[in-house]
């Protein structure tokens, strides 16, 4: 009898083990390395043990993860800022919304040439994200640094064009974000975003010349398609992104590279 109660247990538990892994939610989440691919890979085993098994699915640029998501080849995508999302899906016509913020990497000057944006030379070359937001961006940063002065009021919005004071008369090169950190040997200094710069093995905090203020408004989002921010899946991976052990590990791991933005 005991034999055959024992069997029975080891049934029922078989059964309930395959009905829990068959219930096992996959998400399909996209990003870019670093630090993008690093913290989701934190949340991973979290997820798990809430019946969602986390896929993450790594690129090296700033459209096919949008595109892939808009597709549903993806359920998610971890890395881009706000405008950015905002202005992609606008151009594009994509339904694609913000499900959270989740840090901020401040943009940094990065040179090989050069100290200190004071020692750069007249006519000196100087590269920034050839996107939309992300050039205004950098453009913004260049600016407060008093390299060159903006048009007012221009903000993320900012190009080339709108430069209205140019001391040094320095040529912006308009660069694939991605590809900053290798066309710094032909550049005087590049702005780079952070998870490009740590991808290089630049450290923002200690190879930069000049950083973006650490209360910048461009925080790393999720990317969801629109209407399906509450999913289960989705607040579950928003909450683990919201967890003490992500925060910490973002302030231990990147020594203010990267900013905690919950």
């Amino acid at each position: 009898m005991k034999k055959r109660n024992f069997l029975l247990a080891c049934g029922f538990s078989l059964i309930f083990g395959l009905s829990a892994a068959q219930a096992a939610e996959t998400l399909k989440v996209g990003a870019t390395p670093v630090p993008h691919a690093d913290i989701l890979n934190v949340v991973q085993p979290m997820l798990a043990k809430q019946g969602v098994d986390l896929k993450i699915v790594e690129f090296s640029d700033y459209v096919q993860p949008n595109l892939a998501l808009s597709d549903k080849d993806l359920d998610a995508n971890f890395f881009q800022h706000l405008p950015y999302l905002e202005t992609f899906a606008k151009d594009r016509g994509l339904k694609l919304i913000s499900a959270g913020s989740v840090h901020i990497e401040p943009m940094g000057v990065y040179s090989k040439k050069v100290k200190n944006l004071a020692d750069l030379k007249k006519r000196a070359s100087v590269g920034i994200p050839n996107d939309p937001t992300n050039g205004g961006r950098a453009l913004q940063v260049l600016a407060s640094n008093g390299l060159i002065k903006m048009k007012e009021g221009v903000g993320v919005n900012g190009t080339p064009l709108d430069i209205v004071d140019n001391p040094k008369n320095i040529r912006i090169v308009e660069v694939e974000a991605a590809t900053l950190p290798r066309a710094l040997d032909d550049l005087d200094a590049a702005v780079i975003n952070s998870n490009f710069a740590l991808g290089a093995n630049l450290n923002p905090s200690k190879d930069a010349i000049a950083i973006e203020s650490k209360d910048s408004p461009y925080a790393n989002v999720i990317a969801v398609r629109a209407g399906d921010e509450k999913r289960p899946a989705i607040e579950a991976l928003m909450k683990s992104l919201h967890s003490p052990e992500v925060k910490k590990f973002i302030e231990d791991k990147y020594n203010g590279a990267v900013v905690p933005a919950f």
